[in-house]
């Protein structure tokens, strides 16, 4: 079971409000260097956390990169 909860699903087609959850969680759970090595800022967990992978997918399944989003916002 855990395994099908791993990761959390990329919905097709990417709907803009998906995009824009996807582009705060970008911001959000960035990584912040510890002595353990990269975290999470969020949730204190090794980087890339659940969410922040989710939202890297969410974003390059709609055809868009993080700096194009940068750019439009």
């Amino acid at each position: 079971m855990s395994v099908v909860l791993a990761d959390f699903p990329v919905l097709a087609p990417v709907t803009d409000e998906a995009l824009a959850l996807a582009a705060h969680a970008v911001r959000v759970h960035a990584p912040e260097p510890w002595p353990q090595g990269l975290l999470c800022r969020r949730e204190r967990v090794p980087y890339p956390c659940r969410l922040a992978c989710w939202a890297h997918a969410t974003i390059h399944a709609a055809g868009l990169t993080e700096e194009q989003l940068g750019e439009s916002a």
